[in-house]
């Protein structure tokens, strides 16, 4: 049975566990200053330095001879890798939240970050920030419920194309940027009863998408590689591999956070006089953590600790790791389940879920009891 149905709250405990949790955000709130400043300056540089670094060995190793050559490559690669993972998890995710608009900084500015990847900031704060955030794991409004690739759950329609959604989420984890890319663009309607309708607003919400992923492509795979002339194949494959790796790590982190045995999900009743203490529940129930340490919590965003971000997603995400502590406690006072664990244990029960519901599968009479508790 899942852990999180055993224990239903009265509506006077869940009031009392709501004002917990705003209190220990307004209490974070009030500590914020100068070594929160510092941090995601400090991120900042990393992510340009990391990038510099990364090229300059893809386009110096590129007229090197064996075995440095190679050396490079591998190198260059993956520190370029690494400047894009922290781009888009530890400084995009959450500048663009807005967790460091406090500072008046233009650069850490929440509607004015753009990041590294194919998709724009503007779809990323309309599907990520506002949908999922708001409508976390509601059926039919949270879109990032198997991202309109994956049937992760039984609650979600079974069509035959399910059995080869293995091979799907392969291919979706490999191309993750692309897929937030065209997340808001729904191409789906255009196969519904709407053609024209669709089309016309595809053309609209599509002209901003194709100007991004254009610039991104002329900067990877075109610009930099010829730059190094002769090794134009050598910095392109880099760049791909890198863009490749921050896919596949990003694709990891967000499957791990959602998709874990114990996450629920929910109808659009529980919107009906939903209150705030309400929606912190539903956000707890919602996600999973990752138990680890700073080199974890860096590289993943800080989305190692998925729960915290679903409550707080506007605090500093690198203030996640000291109210951790504080939110189990709270959980564990009203017998709120906090599903936690390592990223081998989360992510095989990821793994799990889309094998065993690319089958055929029947939602459990307590898993929609729970849903509409």
């Amino acid at each position: 049975m899942n852990k999180s149905l055993t224990r239903k709250l009265s509506n006077e405990e869940l009031e009392q566990f709501g004002a917990e949790i705003e209190a220990l955000r307004a209490k974070t709130v009030a500590d914020l200053g100068e070594r929160d400043a510092r941090y995601i300056r400090t991120i900042f540089k990393a992510v340009r330095w990391t990038e510099f670094a990364g090229r300059a060995l893809l386009m110096v190793g590129a007229f090197l001879p064996q075995p440095w050559l190679i050396a490079c490559w591998v190198l260059g690669a993956l520190t370029l890798g690494l400047s894009k993972i922290l781009d888009n998890m530890e400084l995009g995710h959450n500048v663009i939240h807005g967790q460091f608009d406090w500072m008046g900084d233009p650069h850490f500015k929440g509607k004015q970050f753009e990041w590294d990847i194919v998709g724009t900031s503007d779809n990323w704060r309309k599907t990520h920030n506002f949908r999922h955030h708001t409508y976390t794991n509601i059926h039919g409004l949270d879109d990032d419920i198997g991202y309109g690739v994956l049937r992760l759950f039984p609650e979600q329609r079974w069509t035959p194309a399910a059995l080869l959604q293995p091979l799907y989420a392969i291919v979706f984890a490999l191309l993750f940027q692309w897929g937030v890319a065209i997340q808001d663009l729904r191409l789906g309607r255009l196969f519904g009863a709407r053609k024209q309708q669709a089309r016309a607003e595809l053309r609209r919400a599509g002209v901003p998408v194709l100007k991004k992923i254009g610039r991104q492509l002329i900067k990877d795979y075109l610009v930099f590689p010829l730059l190094a002339g002769p090794g134009f194949l050598f910095v392109a494959s880099g760049n791909m591999v890198a863009n490749g790796l921050r896919n596949l790590w990003t694709y990891t982190i967000i499957f791990c956070g959602h998709f874990t045995t114990d996450v629920e999900t929910f109808p659009k009743g529980v919107l009906k006089n939903e209150t705030r203490a309400h929606w912190y529940w539903r956000q707890i129930r919602g996600s999973s953590n990752l138990s680890g340490g700073f080199l974890l919590n860096t590289l993943s965003g800080n989305l190692s600790h998925q729960i915290e971000h679903h409550l707080f997603p506007d605090v500093p995400a690198n203030r996640y790791v000291e109210m951790a502590p504080e939110v189990r406690a709270i959980c564990k006072r009203y017998g709120v389940h906090y599903n936690t664990g390592s990223l081998p244990m989360q992510f095989s029960q990821v793994i799990w879920r889309i094998l065993r519901h690319a089958l055929p599968s029947r939602p459990r009479a307590s898993r929609l009891a729970g849903a509409n508790s």
